[in-house]
This record gives C-alpha cells, sequence and structure tokens, in this order.
C-alpha cells in the first residue's frame, strides 16, 4: 500500500517505541530483568513480526523499515552524541580522576588486546577464509563495550561508585578507542596501506585532536554560559547543542574521534559546569539529560532487535545454506567471554595497584560487564553497507555475516551477561548493606517512630485533623509496624570490638563530609560563595572522603594551596609587571582564600550541628565533631589576618553577599506573593524582572576591593609623615610599592643593607641566628615600622631575617635616599636614630618590649627616653632600672672587653634571666663604661616601660567587651569605639607633644591619617608630662666642655593643639566637629596665627562634608568577626568639652 511508506510512519515507529518502553520500565521495576534486555527483545519481535509476514504490521511495519534503513553513520550522530554527554557529564569528577588509569587502560590497551585476541580466534576458527583485516576488523567492533544494564543496576543496588565509574568510564573511552581501531581496520580493508609510523600518526591525531577539540568547545560553551542568567531554557539547550556540534565536527570536519570529543566535553563540563546550574536550573538539567538518555535507549535498544531480526529474516536463504552460523555465534560468545577474561586477568596487577584498586570480586564484575551494545551493531551496519555497494574489497556475504555476528552477541550479552548480574552481585555478597549502615538504618527507623508519635500528638489536639480514625492510620504507616527490636544507638559497641569504632568513625565521617558538601551547594544558592570557588571546596570534600578509613577529616588539607600565595606570585612581584596588575592579581588571590575560608568554617558549622541534632552527644560523633572543629583553626586565623592586616576585603565580601541575600529574598517574597494569589502573573513578572536586573548588575559589576592610595598610606606611615612636607615629597618619588604574601623574606641576616622597608600593611616576624628568641613568645612587628634602618644608618649587615607573617603592603627605599635624608638635617638625623631604636629594642630585649605595641614603644622613644651622644674618653654609668642601647661607636668595659654595636647595656648588679638573656653575647654588665670611639647611646627607664604599657592598656574602655585577635596580632592598633565619642578616653593621644619629628610619628602611630592639628591657640588638656631621669656620669676633668650628649625632648607646652580624629579606611573618612567660633567676638592679640590655622582646619572640614562619603545619613559596616557583620548609623563626633 503505498500509503505504508509515507515518512510520517517512522513517527509512528517512534511513538510505539516510547510505549513498549514505558511499559517495560513500569512493569520491569523491582525484578531481576534488565529494561534494555526487554527492549532488544520486543525490538526483534517487531522485526519478526514486520520481515516474517510481509509487511503483516501495515503502516507501523512501514516505520520499522524506514528506521532499519536508515544510514548508520546518520544513527550514531542522532543517538550516540546525547547519550555519551549524558554519561560523561553525570560521572562525578574526582571519581574520573582517580580511576582514570584504571580506564585507559582497559580502554587502551584492554581493547587492542582485545581486538587482537578476537581477530585471531575468528581467523583461526572460522571457516570464511576471510583476511587478517577482515578479522582484526571484527574483533575491533565486538571490543566497544555497551554496560548500561550494568551500571543502571549497580546504581540501582548501591554498589561501590568505584566499581561503578571504571566500567562506565571504560564504556566511554572503549566506545572511542574502538571506533578508532574499526576506523584503521576498515581503511585498511578498503585498499590502503599503513606502516608503523602512519598507524602511530593517525592514532595520534584522531584521538589527541578529539581531546583537543573536546577541551575548545567545553572552554568557549562554558564561558558563554557565564554571560546567560538565569534563564534555565538556554542553558540547557547550549547543552544540547555544542554536544551535537562538537560530534559533527569532530566526525565530519576534522576526521577525528567524535565519541572522544563528546565524552570529554561531558567531563569538562562535569569538572567545570555543575556549580553553573543552581537550584531549579540544576534541577531541570538533570532532568532533562535523563530523559533524553531514556528516550534514546529505548529507541535505539528496540532498533537493535529490528535491525538484528531484519539480519536474520532477511538472509534466510544464506543461514539455510550456512546453518553452522549458529554455532559459530555461540563459539563467538564464548571467545568474547574468554578474552574479556584475559584483558581483565593481564591488566589485573596495574588496576589493582592504580587509583582506588580493584579486588578479585570486582574484577569478575567488570569481566561480567562487558556488554555490547548500539556501538558495534551501528559499526557492523556500515561494514554492510559498504558491502552492497559496488567494490572489490568486501562482498555481501561479508557484511551479512558481520551483521549477523554482532547482532548475536549483542542479544547473548544483553540477555545473559545483563540478566545475571544482580545475581552475581548475590552470591559475591556485593548487594549487602554494611553493619554501620544497618545500625543507622535501625536508629532513623526508630527516630522516624518517634516523629510520627510527635505528629499524632499535635494532630489530635488540631480542631479540624484531630477527629481522625488514628488506628486506620497506624495501619497504613506499615513501614514503623514490625520495630520489635530495642532501640539501640547505632555507636553502642562494645570496647573490645575496635573494628566496628573503626567502621562507625569511617561512616560519621562520610556523613558529616556529605552534610558538608550539602552545605557548600547551598551556598551557593545563596550566593555566598562564587563558582569557581563552589568548585574547589566540593573537591576538597570529595578528596577527604577517600582517606577518611585511614585518617581524621582532612578537607581543609585540600584548601591549603588555594588559601594560601603560591610560588609563581614570588616571581610576579620580582617581575617588570605594573604595581597595580601585581596587587590586582594579589587582592583577588586573597578575597578567594576569604570565600573558602568563611565558607568552610560556615559549612563545618552547620555540619556539626545537623550531626549533633541527629546522633546526639555520642563518642563517636563527639570525637567526629572535635576533628571537624581542630580542622578550622587555620581557616579562623586566616580570617582574622586578613580582618587585621586587609579589613576591606572582608567588607567587601560581606557586602556582596548581603546583597545577593537580600535581593534572592525579595525575588521569593513576590514569586510567595503570586502562588498566594496576591499577586497576578504579570504583576509577579514585572517585579522580578526588575530584580533579576539588579542581581545580573551584581554579578557583572559587583564591589570591588579599592586598596588605599600609595600617597596616603606613605603619608600615614610615621617615618614618612612625620618628616617635614619639602623632603616628604622628595622621598615619596623614590620609594617602591610592594605586595607581598605570607612566607616572603624581605631580607637575610648578614646580607649587606641596600634599603629599608616601611611596613603600611601586614605584619613581619623577625628570626635570628644571635639574638636570643627563648624568652621571645611572638616575635611580630606590626604596621608602622621600619625594618633595617638601624643596619642602613650603621652601615652593617642586616641583623636579623625578617619574613612576612601575613599578607603584607610595604614600601622600600634604598639606602643612598636614606642617607641623603640623614644629611639633611640634624633633627631628622635624631628622628632616624629613634626610628631605629623602636624595632631594635625589641630584638634585643623582647622579653621587655615585645609586649609593647608599636605606638606604646613610640610614646615610651619620643617622650620617656634619653639619646646622648659621647665622645672618646668619657666613661659612663647606667644607674638601677635602667637600659641603655649602644647605637653606634664602641665601648671598653672596666675587664678592658670591646662591645660593638648593637649592645644592651645593663647595670652591673642586673639579673640577666630576668631579661631572658643569660648567654647573650651582645648583653653587658659593668659599673663604667668607657668610650673608645664616638658613641650614641639610648636609654630606657624600665619602670616607665612597664608603667607606660600599664597605662595604656587601662585607658582603653572597660565598658566594652575588646576586639577578638589572635595571639600573633595583639599588639596591633584595635581603634576603640569611645576614641570618637570622648575626649576623656583618649589616654596617653592627649598628652602628645604636636611638636617635634617624633611626636609627630607618635600621632601617626596612633590615629594614622586622622590627625589634623589645629589652632595652637585653643585650649586643650594641660596636664604635665612625667620625666624619668637617667644619669650619665662623666669622670673627666671638664664635663661640660666634652660632653656632646643631646637633651632630652623639649617639655610639653603650657597650651596643646587640639587633635581631631578621624576613623581610618576611605568609607569613613570624617573630621571631628570643631568647637563653633564666633566671628563677632574680637580676636585676642597674638592669635593670628592660630585663627588662620583655624580657618584652614574649617575649610579642610568643608571639603570632607561635600564630598562623596558624607553624603547623607552614612552606615557603617564593622567586620567585628568573620562571619558577623553588624551596622549602625554613624554619627557625628562630639566636640570636645573644655574641663
Amino acid at each position: 500500500m503505498g500509503g505504508e511508506a509515507e515518512p510520517d510512519n517512522a513517527v509512528l515507529f517512534v511513538g510505539v517505541s516510547l510505549v513498549l518502553g514505558i511499559a517495560s520500565r513500569h512493569l520491569l521495576r523491582g525484578t531481576r530483568v534488565p529494561y534494555t534486555g526487554a527492549l532488544l527483545v520486543l525490538g526483534v519481535a517487531l522485526g519478526s513480526l514486520e520481515y516474517g509476514t510481509q509487511h503483516g504490521l501495515g503502516k507501523l511495519g512501514a516505520g520499522i523499515r524506514i528506521w532499519a534503513n536508515i544510514n548508520p553513520d546518520l544513527l550514531l550522530a542522532v543517538f550516540l552524541p546525547a547519550l555519551l554527554f549524558e554519561s560523561s557529564f553525570s560521572m562525578e569528577v574526582h571519581q574520573i580522576k582517580r580511576c582514570m588509569a584504571q580506564m585507559v587502560l582497559l580502554a587502551g590497551p584492554g581493547v587492542l588486546i582485545s581486538t587482537v585476541l578476537l581477530g585471531a580466534a575468528v581467523k583461526l576458527t572460522f571457516p570464511y577464509n576471510w583476511s587478517w583485516k577482515t578479522s582484526l576488523l571484527l574483533g575491533g567492533l565486538l571490543s566497544a563495550t555497551d554496560p548500561v544494564a550494568v551500571v543502571a543496576l549497580l546504581k540501582e543496588l548501591g554498589a561501590s561508585k568505584k566499581l561503578s565509574t571504571i566500567i562506565e568510564g571504560e564504556s566511554l573511552m572503549n566506545d572511542g578507542t574502538a571506533i578508532v581501531a574499526y576506523q584503521l581496520f576498515y581503511r585498511m580493508v578498503l585498499g590502503r596501506t599503513f606502516d608503523a609510523g602512519s598507524i602511530i600518526k593517525f592514532l595520534s591525531e584522531v584521538s589527541l585532536g578529539a581531546v583537543a577539540l573536546g577541551l575548545a568547545f567545553g572552554i568557549v560553551s562554558i564561558l558563554w554560559l557565564g554571560f546567560i542568567f538565569n534563564d534555565t531554557i538556554i542553558e540547557i539547550a547550549l547543552t544540547l547543542a555544542v554536544s551535537y556540534i562538537a560530534f559533527f565536527t569532530a566526525q565530519d570536519s576534522l576526521e577525528v574521534s567524535g565519541v572522544l570529543t563528546v565524552m570529554t566535553l561531558g567531563m569538562f563540563y562535569a569538572a567545570f559546569a555543575k556549580t553553573a546550574f543552581k537550584g531549579e536550573s540544576q534541577q531541570s538539567l538533570h532532568h532533562f539529560w535523563e530523559m533524553v538518555a531514556y528516550i534514546a535507549n529505548t529507541l535505539i535498544f528496540i532498533l537493535s532487535g529490528v535491525v538484528i531480526a531484519d539480519g536474520v529474516l532477511q538472509n534466510n536463504g544464506h543461514f539455510e545454506r550456512h546453518g553452522s552460523s549458529w554455532g559459530f555465534l555461540l563459539l563467538l560468545y564464548v571467545f568474547v567471554q574468554i578474552s574479556r577474561v584475559i584483558v581483565v586477568g593481564v591488566l589485573y596487577p596495574m588496576l589493582r595497584h592504580f587509583g582506588y584498586g580493584l579486588d578479585l570480586k570486582e574484577a569478575m564484575i567488570l569481566v561480567w560487564s562487558g556488554l555490547r551494545g548500539a556501538v558495534a551493531l551501528s559499526l557492523s551496519l556500515s561494514v554492510k553497507r559498504t558491502s552492497d555497494s559496488v567494490q572489490p574489497y568486501l562482498k555481501p556475504e561479508v557484511g551479512t555475516m558481520f551483521v549477523f555476528f554482532t547482532g548475536g552477541i549483542v542479544f547473548l550479552t544483553l540477555i545473559f551477561n545483563g540478566s545475571t548480574t544482580q545475581f552475581l552481585l548475590h552470591i559475591l555478597g556485593m548487594d549487602k548493606l554494611l553493619p554501620t549502615k544497618l545500625r543507622i538504618l535501625k536508629y532513623t527507623r526508630y527516630e522516624m517512630l518517634k516523629k510520627a508519635l510527635e505528629a499524632f500528638g499535635e494532630l489530635r489536639d488540631d480542631e479540624e485533623l484531630g477527629p481522625a480514625d488514628w488506628v486506620t492510620v497506624k495501619k497504613y504507616i506499615t513501614c514503623l509496624n514490625d520495630l520489635d527490636y530495642e532501640p539501640e544507638h547505632p555507636h553502642d559497641v562494645g570496647d573490645e570490638d575496635d573494628c566496628m569504632h573503626i567502621m562507625n568513625l569511617t561512616d560519621i565521617r562520610v556523613r558529616l563530609l556529605n552534610g558538608v558538601q550539602a552545605a557548600y551547594w547551598g551556598m551557593l544558592e545563596e550566593g555566598r560563595i562564587t563558582q569557581v570557588t563552589a568548585n574547589i571546596l566540593m573537591r576538597s570534600v570529595d578528596e577527604a572522603m577517600d582517606l577518611v578509613s585511614g585518617q581524621t577529616l582532612c578537607d581543609w588539607k585540600g584548601l591549603k594551596s588555594n588559601v594560601q600565595f603560591p610560588n609563581y606570585y614570588r616571581f610576579l612581584q620580582r617581575s617588570r609587571l605594573p604595581r597595580k596588575l601585581v596587587t590586582y592579581f594579589t587582592v583577588e588571590r586573597l578575597e578567594s582564600g576569604c570565600y573558602i575560608c568563611a565558607a568552610f568554617l560556615r559549612a563545618h558549622r552547620i555540619a556539626r550541628r545537623q550531626l549533633h541534632d541527629f546522633l546526639g552527644d555520642s563518642e563517636v560523633a563527639r570525637t567526629v565533631i572535635d576533628e571537624s572543629n581542630a580542622e578550622g583553626e587555620e581557616a579562623r586565623k586566616f580570617l582574622e589576618d586578613v580582618r587585621v592586616t586587609f579589613p576591606q576585603v572582608l567588607r567587601v565580601l560581606k557586602t556582596r553577599q548581603v546583597t545577593y541575600s537580600v535581593l534572592t529574598h525579595l525575588s521569593e517574597y513576590i514569586q510567595n506573593l503570586q502562588k498566594t494569589g496576591l499577586l497576578e502573573e504579570k504583576e509577579m513578572v514585572h517585579l522580578d524582572d526588575a530584580l533579576q536586573t539588579d542581581l545580573k548588575k551584581l554579578q557583572r559589576n559587583p564591589p570591588i576591593v579599592k586598596m588605599p592610595r600609595v600617597s596616603d598610606l606613605l603619608n600615614t606611615h610615621p617615618l614618612v609623615g612625620a618628616l617635614p612636607a619639602a623632603v616628604r615629597d622628595t622621598l615619596l618619588s623614590n620609594t617602591k610599592e610592594t605586595l607581598r604574601g605570607q612566607g616572603t623574606t624581605l631580607y637575610r641576616e648578614g646580607s649587606r643593607p641596600t634599603g629599608i622597608w616601611l611596613v603600611s600593611i601586614g605584619v613581619v616576624k623577625w628570626t635570628s641566628q644571635r639574638l636570643s628568641r627563648r624568652h621571645s613568645l611572638d616575635p611580630i612587628l606590626s604596621h608602622g615600622s621600619t625594618l633595617g634602618l638601624y643596619e642602613v644608618l650603621i652601615g652593617k649587615p642586616y641583623i636579623c631575617d625578617m619574613t612576612t607573617d601575613s599578607m603584607v603592603q610595604c614600601f622600600f627605599i634604598e639606602t643612598e635616599k636614606i642617607e641623603e635624608l640623614r644629611h639633611s638635617d640634624p633633627s631628622i638625623e635624631i628622628f632616624l636614630w629613634q626610628e631605629s631604636a623602636l624595632v631594635l629594642a625589641r630584638l634585643l630585649v623582647p622579653h621587655r618590649f615585645e609586649k609593647m605595641g608599636m605606638h606604646e614603644m613610640r610614646v615610651l622613644v619620643a617622650e620617656r627616653s634619653t639619646m646622648n651622644i659621647y665622645i672618646k674618653g668619657e666613661d659612663l654609668e647606667v644607674e638601677q632600672n635602667c637600659i641603655g642601647i649602644l647605637l653606634e661607636g664602641f665601648l671598653k668595659t672596666e675587664n678592658l672587653t670591646l662591645i660593638t654595636p648593637p649592645a644592651l647595656l645593663l647595670p652591673w648588679n642586673a639579673d640577666l634571666s630576668l631579661f631572658g638573656l643569660e648567654s647573650s653575647d651582645y648583653c653587658h654588665t659593668a659599673r663604667r663604661y668607657q668610650v673608645e670611639a664616638r658613641a650614641r647611646i639610648i636609654f630606657f627607664d624600665e619602670a616607665e616601660a612597664a608603667h607606660l604599657h600599664v597605662q595604656t592598656s587601662a585607658s582603653l574602655p572597660q565598658g566594652e567587651p575588646a576586639r577578638s585577635m589572635s595571639k600573633e596580632h595583639s599588639g596591633l592598633l584595635s581603634w576603640p569605639e569611645s576614641f570618637r565619642r570622648s575626649r576623656g578616653s583618649l589616654g596617653l593621644a592627649a598628652e602628645m607633644l604636636p611638636g617635634g619629628l617624633s611626636s609627630r610619628a607618635l600621632q601617626l602611630s596612633m590615629y594614622g591619617g586622622s590627625v589634623v592639628s589645629l589652632s595652637s591657640g585653643q585650649q586643650g588638656h594641660r596636664r604635665q608630662r612625667p620625666r624619668h631621669r637617667v644619669q650619665a656620669a662623666t669622670t673627666m676633668t671638664n664635663q661640660k666642655k666634652h660632653s656632646s650628649s643631646y637633651p632630652r625632648m623639649p617639655s610639653i607646652s603650657k597650651e596643646r593643639h587640639l587633635l581631631s580624629v578621624q576613623s581610618e579606611g576611605s568609607n569613613m573618612k570624617r573630621v571631628a566637629a570643631l568647637p563653633e567660633v564666633d566671628a563677632t567676638a574680637p580676636a585676642p592679640a597674638g592669635a593670628a596665627q592660630g585663627q588662620r590655622r583655624q580657618r584652614e582646619a574649617m575649610n579642610l572640614q568643608e571639603e570632607y562634608n561635600s564630598s562623596e562619603d558624607s553624603a547623607g545619613e552614612e552606615v557603617i559596616v564593622r567586620v567585628d568577626s568573620p562571619s558577623m557583620l553588624s551596622f549602625r548609623e554613624s554619627t557625628a563626633v562630639p566636640p570636645p568639652q573644655e574641663q
């Protein structure tokens, strides 16, 4: 009938095939019969009815004939890309990485061995007089495995993931390599010749070119995917389109393996694009590809059955003449199984060694899972199509036998191997649950019973549902009716059962890590972490799960390398790249580290709480929770270091997270309004579009970290900012900025001093072979320190190693520039020596000075120390409770011991053990010291130093809890809130001398760039500075004539400048409110200069008030801890009240 040959009949066959597939899947669920095997049998039945009854199926038969006569290449092009992409995309990347060596062994050498064995067996035992090339061609196409039924069964039974990954990964690679081997022998059969070099070249180009092409398509499509925002349809369509385009480009345009191309593409997506799909998009993508794979498998297996029936019945005369072909088919099935045994047996030592390993039971399943499928059948149809055409190389009978043998092997392996795999798993005991999982299941059922009883109690009190028939309700909940055993906690095992205890620990670690991974997915959907960060975090959990049986939780180990700065960052810092570019990459790395650490701590906190809620306070759970807590120490320290050194980085990260969270919450709110009927769909879409626009803007133009300007950082550094403006500007032009990662050495002990380092942000740690560190608990120097200055001034090698202990932003000034600065003015030289004494005192006497903050050291040096210069021949004496440091020159003790700088001078009866200097060669005690050469010495009163530290600590506000700081950074300046509220809590700041370089440096050390000197005529605190007395006695006859000792710092003036204080940071610039000036009041005599300075300060305040930062009501975001934000409205600082 002419109507039966219409193309529309092909659609009828598709519909009928899907109905048969649905029925098979529905009826066979829970049975041992594989779904694909049933489809193959149904296909054979349909083909037999059509080809055995001469068009007995009518229009359906016409559709069957259309599909049966389809071009085999088209068959592969239609079904194979979807199946390959779905299989590779659904695999776990970590499992692939661990099992890659095993998969390559089975798909590479394994295919080669199988091809040779099958080809030799066919050549030597079959009576068809085929050539070696033809026999190897059949062996090659029969080497392509298709264990769809086995993989589905393994996943359903919950068998080990590694076994499923090996079998499925081998199948993916096997298809590619088998097709490559088939193409090689196919061309040889058709008359082309290859030598060994040509074969190697062909295999390399086809395989390596396919991998490269798959990577290229993956990179381009994922980049494109990054520009698609919350459009599930486009995202899914892109994955479908790119799989087919990649396959077509590989097969037809570049003539490389399309199978390997799509497999590489799918694995690349699994590695880098899974986190690009969030929430509903991920579920939609998963369901879409499951549906595509289901439809493709249904059609391809029914069609395979039709083709097998067609090959047998259409060539019935051939098989009647060669009745032995059925026997050789069975013999070929035996050969296929033997070759599989040989392949696994030969490769077993290596399979056992690589990846997760392989035991004998798993090896037996691997042998039995060598099913053949649609790929082998399609290749055999290609051979038949070629043999039916006019060519001298292949006879039509050869093509017929290829289809017969291949179809028979597909049928036999799928029916016998596929249907008996579950039985084999049961015989080997691989379908049983572990004792730990059984105990958890029992425990969970009792927990379910408790929840059910709680629900019953609550629902009985419900006005609407209370009258229900509760006896009938209980009858329907049959899953909880057979709990006849006593409730038992899964971890209640005897102390002598160490094996069970270890298994419980392993099981709970895996469950906690599963909870951590689930928390990462939740944070990704909430916008707390980026896609790149999520990939890193997920990978760390996967790697840790492999090690839980032999060690404690270790997912943090996989994150360390992503938090710490790698070695190539040091190369970037030494390179000639622009500093801004290097700073950009460094800040990006710092942001990534903060994301990782914050997400790690939050995920573990969530997982610990869930584990405790589920299992209670058992010993095993407590052990795992303690392991989780211990793992977070380094992450907490990293965030604390960043909070102290680079708070703007954490502030920007929290800002992004809060913005994303608020926008997504609003989106969910309006969607709920639409679901409840309060908003119409058009209204909801209108509002949601506006929110999506904001989310897209946040994603593409997020808030970025704005690093302070170099000039601002330098001007607020105590050394540079205290210098006169003319000198400072010259120095700024010769300063080199650098950003150094943690663990970078700035200079080494004994090396020639090339310059000084100004630490602007961060902390450094010193180590020395000569200096004593026995009593140094935290040998660190914080921001505001000047490193290497003493060595530059004295011209000697560096006395210690200086290594960064956090991310450090610092500036380098060459020795020549410091020498020019030193000789420019005597007062500047004095200031430089005082600055060098700050660091030197902490290096020589850490037991006394390292507990003091840098601002306390500056108070000590600027106001409570004496620096004298002595000429040759003078004698000096160090009084009790005093400490002297020889900065330059030479001294001699009474026993003629020569003292070279730097040296510590103590009174003759000092107890060195109190200083931790019992065996130091730079510490000296003597009644008198004689000057051998011009010497510069600075003296400290030890009592004053201790009193200063106590006084400064007492000046901190008592009503507020101190900020949490790590022990290493406890000496850093933490600005008390009350500094901006009242004048009374300024403490030592109120005793500052506004004039003088050291006093200016002290102000900058405490308040950074917020110090603004106002009118000297304004009244301030009138408090006399305490003075200490350190006497240096000279025994020369003409003391005043020969002594060149410098005087102390000038005494404090009667009138003090009022300090105007603003908080540090570009978003918190604000000048303290000034006392109102009555313009009508007459100016007092001699106050003209004070009025001029006051007008300048008021103009400066107006300039700040007109800036963007001061517009409107300012909201300050304060990051007090890595996981908490506090908001408060900023208020103007009230003007100081006159006392």
